[in-house]
């Protein structure tokens, strides 16, 4: 263990003793920095300390071949000084190694979780590998930074996506980075990048049908090719429910005589149950049914659930003179119908399933309406003229 003051003139000549396949020659005025000849020619800087249980860890600081000694000595230095604050920078480099990047993360992770609890985990699985991942994924996690999430938001809306698709980016990242801190304890994350971005104004398209739409829209339905489709849009316009749970319904999941249909995985991760209106009890009983097939509207052809039903709705909302009605509507037009009956924001909420009363306060001006009008019948029905003047 030959103790010498190491230079660039002695790392240049020095070679490995005769006999041996490699020599340690340490430094005198840096504790445990060392070299290492070894008998092929190879030569290794690096740092020899003791970590908090005393074993002894050798840290490489380069190849002399690839750094000066200047530069290998100054690390050396920066090392040791790391040393005797009590780092560990041995285990801080294996951490860093260990950090995966976000593409590994969201293979590895994030989608087997998602998919265990959430039913649209394939648009945000689809979102990842269109808009994030081509910008992020072979980064690792800990050199994503704030100002690129900003910056790949700011460009999604300059691209003209609308506010929500661009917001999306920031809300599945911040998402993302507290389930890797704070569930799973990814090495090296420790801090969430999305968190204090600031979220564009989404402004919320609001669509109902009217009385006299609803009818052209069914008289459409009666002449459309997918015979399953009017029961299809009939059922998403009694219920509330969302497209997805209708079309993966199950018989099983039915109660006629109580009149309850018990969803087991809503979009909240829970089961929920939809109460059944008469109209809605009646339509069921008279579904179409096919011996062996568990789903209460099957694609005829498959007897599985429609994967989609788009062209066959583009066909008939075009025919009824309703291009702008998205199916996502016929939910809305069911909680602005409750409200105007006179039901609460709380009951909408608990039909359409909401997780929080906020998300259904969007249709309070409607309850406002309906308010307006009963205290007008309320007046009324005083018999009283009361904007008449006084002529005494």
């Amino acid at each position: 263990m030959p103790v010498v003051t190491l230079s660039a003139e002695f790392t240049r000549n020095v070679v490995c003793p005769e006999g041996k396949t490699k020599e340690n020659f340490y430094d005198t005025n840096i504790t445990g920095f060392i070299l290492e000849v070894r008998a092929s020619g190879g030569k290794t800087f690096a740092l020899r300390y003791k970590d908090d249980h005393g074993r002894q860890i050798q840290h490489k600081i380069g190849d002399a071949k690839d750094i000066t000694f200047d530069k290998a000595k100054n690390t050396a230095k920066v090392l040791r000084s790391k040393v005797v604050l009590g780092d560990n920078p041995s285990a801080d480099r294996k951490v860093k190694r260990a950090v995966p990047t976000l593409a590994e993360f969201t293979a590895e992770k994030f989608i087997p979780y998602i998919t265990s609890y959430k039913r649209s985990w394939l648009k945000d699985e689809s979102y990842l590998r269109n808009h994030v991942l081509p910008k992020f994924g072979s980064l690792c996690m800990d050199e994503i930074g704030q100002e690129a999430i900003i910056e790949l938001q700011q460009s999604m809306k300059a691209k003209g996506y609308a506010s929500g698709m661009a917001n999306k980016a920031v809300i599945l990242l911040k998402y993302m980075f507290n389930l890797a801190i704070k569930k799973w304890s990814v090495p090296g994350v420790k801090a969430n990048p999305a968190i204090g971005v600031k979220l564009y104004v989404e402004i919320i398209r609001e669509r109902y049908l009217t009385v006299e739409e609803t009818q052209r829209l069914l008289a459409e339905l009666e002449k459309s090719r997918n015979k399953q489709l009017k029961y299809i849009v009939s059922l998403l316009l009694l219920l509330g429910c969302r497209k997805r749970e209708l079309l993966d319904s199950r018989w099983n999941e039915f109660d006629l005589e109580r009149r309850s249909w018990r969803i087991p995985m809503s979009k909240s991760g829970k089961a929920r149950h939809v109460p059944l209106p008469l109209a809605a009890v009646d339509m069921l009983k008279n579904l179409p049914r096919w011996e062996g097939c568990p789903y209460v509207i099957p694609n005829p052809k498959t007897l599985a659930p429609f994967v989609q039903i788009q062209r066959p709705w583009d066909n008939v909302r075009n025919a009824a003179g309703l291009p702008d009605v998205r199916i996502h509507d016929l939910r809305h037009s069911m909680a602005s119908n409750m409200v105007n009956s006179g039901q609460s924001l709380f009951l909408v909420s608990k039909v359409l399933g909401h997780s929080t009363l906020r998300m259904t306060e969007r249709y309070a001006h409607l309850s406002q309406d309906t308010l307006l009008a009963a205290v007008d019948a309320a007046a009324t029905a005083t018999g009283t003229n009361w904007g008449q003047k006084d002529n005494r």
